[in-house]
Protein backbone atom coordinates (compact mmCIF):
# COMPACT_ATOMS: atom_id res chain seq x y z
CA UNK A 1 0.00 0.00 0.00
CA UNK A 2 1.41 3.64 -0.85
CA UNK A 3 2.40 5.61 1.87
CA UNK A 4 1.65 9.03 0.48
CA UNK A 5 -1.86 7.76 0.80
CA UNK A 6 -3.92 9.82 3.53
CA UNK A 7 -7.29 9.15 5.33
CA UNK A 8 -9.45 11.54 6.69
CA UNK A 9 -12.37 12.21 7.50
CA UNK A 10 -14.69 13.08 4.73
CA UNK A 11 -16.61 16.90 4.67
CA UNK A 12 -19.35 18.02 3.03
CA UNK A 13 -17.48 19.71 0.39
CA UNK A 14 -15.50 16.72 -0.72
CA UNK A 15 -19.31 15.96 -1.52
CA UNK A 16 -18.28 16.75 -5.84
CA UNK A 17 -15.71 14.62 -5.52
CA UNK A 18 -17.33 11.49 -3.92
CA UNK A 19 -20.16 11.33 -5.77
CA UNK A 20 -18.57 10.62 -8.92
CA UNK A 21 -16.97 7.08 -7.32
CA UNK A 22 -20.48 6.37 -6.03
CA UNK A 23 -22.34 7.02 -8.76
CA UNK A 24 -20.25 4.44 -11.12
CA UNK A 25 -19.87 1.69 -8.44
CA UNK A 26 -23.69 2.01 -7.52
CA UNK A 27 -25.25 2.36 -11.33
CA UNK A 28 -22.82 -0.79 -12.45
CA UNK A 29 -25.16 -2.61 -9.97
CA UNK A 30 -22.63 -5.09 -9.11
CA UNK A 31 -21.96 -5.02 -5.64
CA UNK A 32 -24.07 -3.18 -3.75
CA UNK A 33 -27.84 -3.96 -2.98
CA UNK A 34 -28.37 0.08 -3.88
CA UNK A 35 -31.03 0.90 -6.68
CA UNK A 36 -29.03 2.13 -9.83
CA UNK A 37 -31.37 5.17 -10.06
CA UNK A 38 -30.51 6.68 -6.81
CA UNK A 39 -30.58 10.18 -7.08
CA UNK A 40 -27.59 12.13 -6.01
CA UNK A 41 -29.35 13.72 -2.81
CA UNK A 42 -30.33 10.72 -1.96
CA UNK A 43 -27.24 8.74 -2.28
CA UNK A 44 -25.24 11.51 -0.10
CA UNK A 45 -27.90 11.37 2.86
CA UNK A 46 -27.10 7.46 2.89
CA UNK A 47 -23.23 8.08 2.46
CA UNK A 48 -22.58 10.84 4.24
CA UNK A 49 -25.11 11.96 6.72
CA UNK A 50 -26.92 8.58 8.16
CA UNK A 51 -23.31 6.56 9.07
CA UNK A 52 -21.84 7.41 12.12
CA UNK A 53 -18.41 8.23 10.17
CA UNK A 54 -17.36 8.59 6.60
CA UNK A 55 -14.01 9.05 5.50
CA UNK A 56 -11.90 9.33 2.20
CA UNK A 57 -8.94 8.04 1.01
CA UNK A 58 -6.93 10.78 -1.06
CA UNK A 59 -3.30 10.92 -2.75
CA UNK A 60 -3.10 14.74 -3.54
CA UNK A 61 -5.68 16.37 -4.25
CA UNK A 62 -7.22 13.10 -5.94
CA UNK A 63 -9.82 11.32 -3.99
CA UNK A 64 -8.99 7.63 -4.43
CA UNK A 65 -12.09 6.02 -2.43
CA UNK A 66 -13.97 6.47 0.48
CA UNK A 67 -15.79 4.50 3.24
CA UNK A 68 -18.66 4.88 6.01
CA UNK A 69 -18.73 3.16 9.03
CA UNK A 70 -22.49 2.42 11.02
CA UNK A 71 -24.03 0.59 13.58
CA UNK A 72 -25.44 -2.49 12.33
CA UNK A 73 -27.95 -3.37 14.41
CA UNK A 74 -29.45 -1.33 17.64
CA UNK A 75 -29.65 -2.18 21.15
CA UNK A 76 -27.70 -5.58 22.10
CA UNK A 77 -26.59 -5.87 18.73
CA UNK A 78 -25.11 -1.98 18.62
CA UNK A 79 -21.36 -2.94 19.46
CA UNK A 80 -21.12 -4.71 15.57
CA UNK A 81 -20.58 -1.92 13.33
CA UNK A 82 -20.88 -2.34 9.37
CA UNK A 83 -18.87 -0.17 6.80
CA UNK A 84 -19.53 0.20 2.91
CA UNK A 85 -16.24 0.63 0.91
CA UNK A 86 -15.71 2.53 -2.86
CA UNK A 87 -12.91 3.30 -5.02
CA UNK A 88 -12.61 5.17 -7.98
CA UNK A 89 -12.49 2.80 -10.98
CA UNK A 90 -8.97 4.41 -11.94
CA UNK A 91 -7.39 3.05 -7.81
CA UNK A 92 -8.55 -0.38 -8.08
CA UNK A 93 -5.68 -3.35 -7.91
CA UNK A 94 -3.60 -0.51 -5.48
CA UNK A 95 -4.48 -1.48 -2.32
CA UNK A 96 -6.84 1.20 -1.62
CA UNK A 97 -9.63 -1.52 -0.39
CA UNK A 98 -7.41 -2.93 1.74
CA UNK A 99 -5.58 0.48 3.33
CA UNK A 100 -9.32 1.74 4.07
CA UNK A 101 -10.42 -1.38 5.60
CA UNK A 102 -7.45 -1.53 7.77
CA UNK A 103 -8.36 2.40 8.84
CA UNK A 104 -11.76 1.29 9.34
CA UNK A 105 -10.92 -1.10 11.68
CA UNK A 106 -8.92 1.25 14.12
CA UNK A 107 -11.76 3.47 13.86
CA UNK A 108 -14.73 1.08 14.64
CA UNK A 109 -12.37 0.15 17.97
CA UNK A 110 -12.27 4.19 18.57
CA UNK A 111 -15.79 4.62 17.86
CA UNK A 112 -16.80 1.88 20.63
CA UNK A 113 -17.32 -0.93 18.61
CA UNK A 114 -16.16 -4.52 19.30
CA UNK A 115 -16.86 -6.20 16.16
CA UNK A 116 -17.36 -5.70 12.24
CA UNK A 117 -19.47 -7.38 9.75
CA UNK A 118 -19.96 -6.89 5.90
CA UNK A 119 -23.95 -8.21 5.54
CA UNK A 120 -24.05 -9.02 1.41
CA UNK A 121 -21.08 -9.87 0.16
CA UNK A 122 -21.44 -10.73 -3.38
CA UNK A 123 -20.39 -14.45 -4.38
CA UNK A 124 -19.01 -12.49 -7.69
CA UNK A 125 -16.91 -10.12 -6.04
CA UNK A 126 -14.04 -12.44 -5.53
CA UNK A 127 -11.63 -10.01 -5.07
CA UNK A 128 -13.30 -8.09 -1.71
CA UNK A 129 -13.77 -12.30 -0.71
CA UNK A 130 -10.30 -12.46 -1.37
CA UNK A 131 -9.28 -9.40 0.18
CA UNK A 132 -11.59 -9.09 3.11
CA UNK A 133 -9.92 -12.91 4.10
CA UNK A 134 -6.95 -11.99 3.92
CA UNK A 135 -7.88 -9.11 7.11
CA UNK A 136 -9.17 -11.32 9.39
CA UNK A 137 -13.09 -11.68 8.28
CA UNK A 138 -15.05 -14.89 8.51
CA UNK A 139 -17.72 -16.36 6.42
CA UNK A 140 -20.44 -16.58 8.69
CA UNK A 141 -23.44 -17.38 7.12
CA UNK A 142 -24.54 -17.62 2.83
CA UNK A 143 -27.77 -15.68 1.75
CA UNK A 144 -28.61 -18.58 -1.44
CA UNK A 145 -29.27 -16.28 -4.57
CA UNK A 146 -29.57 -12.81 -2.12
CA UNK A 147 -28.94 -10.80 -4.68
CA UNK A 148 -29.97 -9.93 -8.85
CA UNK A 149 -26.77 -9.37 -10.44
CA UNK A 150 -27.42 -7.57 -14.22
CA UNK A 151 -25.38 -10.29 -15.66
CA UNK A 152 -25.06 -12.98 -13.76
CA UNK A 153 -28.62 -13.45 -12.60
CA UNK A 154 -29.72 -14.42 -9.11
CA UNK A 155 -25.95 -15.06 -6.86
CA UNK A 156 -25.29 -15.82 -3.52
CA UNK A 157 -24.12 -13.48 -0.72
CA UNK A 158 -22.19 -14.22 2.47
CA UNK A 159 -22.33 -12.17 5.34
CA UNK A 160 -18.89 -12.14 6.62
CA UNK A 161 -17.62 -11.05 10.16
CA UNK A 162 -14.20 -10.41 12.58
CA UNK A 163 -14.19 -9.45 16.15
CA UNK A 164 -12.51 -6.54 16.92
CA UNK A 165 -11.44 -6.16 20.11
CA UNK A 166 -8.07 -7.24 21.30
CA UNK A 167 -7.62 -10.10 23.67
Amino acid sequence: MASDLIIRAARAEDWPALWPILRGVIRAGTTYAIDSKITEEAARIMWMDAPRATYLVAKGDEILGTYYIKTNHAGGGAHVCNCGYMVAELARGQGVAAQMCVHSQSQALALGYLAMQFNLVLSTNIGAIHLWEKLGYETVGLLPRAFQHPTEGLVDARVMYKWLEAG
